[in-house]
């Protein structure tokens, strides 16, 4: 038996689930990947996070407990809250230090430039509209 006449009608089918697997394939990797690489690294930054806060507690508790064992009868009596001052007053010094870092991260270093460049855009599209 011959086959029956082709019209197309069957390849333009194909040709259609094939664009629509290509878009989906096109939004998993546009989307779900980036999220994934997105995910990883907050992990990653929440656990460093507080693992470094842990360690630096630790390391106030000791500089405390040197300053409180080692100091002989210097930080006795009246004299018993220096060590927790000398603690409190570095543990303000490290969040100090951490604020004043992310505030002066690279991203500020490429603010003009970007600044820069937005500007002379702005007044590319003027002097285009004119």
């Amino acid at each position: 038996m011959a086959p029956g006449p082709d019209n197309g009608s069957h390849g333009l089918r194909h040709a259609g689930d094939d664009a629509f697997q290509l878009t989906v394939d096109y939004l998993k990797q546009e989307t779900v990947e980036p999220l994934r690489g997105l995910g990883r690294f907050l992990y990653m930054g929440i656990a460093g996070s507080f693992f470094m806060a842990g360690g630096l507690l630790l390391i106030l508790i000791g500089v405390l407990r040197l300053l409180q064992t080692e100091t002989g009868t210097a930080l006795t009596g009246d004299w018993s809250w220096v060590p927790y001052a000398v603690v409190v007053v570095l543990g303000i010094a490290v969040i100090g230090i951490a604020a004043w870092r992310i505030t002066a991260g690279p991203g500020k270093e490429k603010l003009p430039a970007v600044m820069a460049r937005r500007e002379a855009k702005e007044t590319e599209i003027q002097e285009g509209a004119s």
